[in-house]
């Protein structure tokens, strides 16, 4: 098989540059996920504003957090599990919420818990939540919004985590001690 291409400044299509400078702005180097989505500059972009939308949405970092590594043990993702927790590290969320995410245990708070809880249910049930599951997470002090936004999180996981695992995607060494 021919292996993915982890594109640089000098090999990526003209129209991904641009984008490829976005990755350095935000992270200070261009993470190899984001070097092998280059290929494709739509994807890349596609991707790159997911991200920014989700950071956008009703959910505070631990939140994010919760739905983004939700998602990435869910799907066993090798690569985005540690660049998350990198990302919760960067956004100052507290280590034991991305510890009992990464570990499958219990966590820290009852409303974080039904969070982690609801996306589990998206994913797993596809989207189909039953009135009972919905309540749940209403009970919990979340609202319609919050919905949207774990299925804007999960368009965001399916890119990157179904990818990492197309493509095999190597961990950088700044996500390694993450790891």
């Amino acid at each position: 098989m021919k292996p993915f291409t982890l594109h640089t400044m000098e090999s990526a299509p003209e129209a991904t540059k641009t984008l490829f400078e976005t990755s350095l702005k935000n992270f200070g180097m261009i993470p190899n996920l984001h070097a092998v989505l280059g290929e494709d500059p739509a994807t890349l972009e596609a991707y790159q504003r997911l991200h920014e939308l989700f950071q956008q949405t009703a959910f505070d970092a631990e939140e994010l957090t919760v739905v983004w590594q939700t998602i990435n043990v869910e799907h066993d993702c090798g690569y985005c599990s540690p660049a998350h927790s990198m990302i919760a590290n960067m956004m100052n969320v507290d280590p034991a919420i991305d510890r009992a995410l990464r570990n499958q245990t219990e966590m820290p708070t009852k409303k974080l818990q039904v969070l982690h809880e609801t996306t589990l249910l998206v994913l797993r049930n596809r989207g189909l939540l039953s009135d009972e599951e919905l309540e749940a997470f209403y009970a919990a002090g979340y609202e319609q919004k919050h919905i949207l936004g774990i299925l804007l999180g999960l368009s965001q996981k399916v890119i990157s985590n179904y990818i990492n695992h197309i493509a095999k995607t190597p961990i950088d060494d700044a996500f390694k001690k993450f790891a």
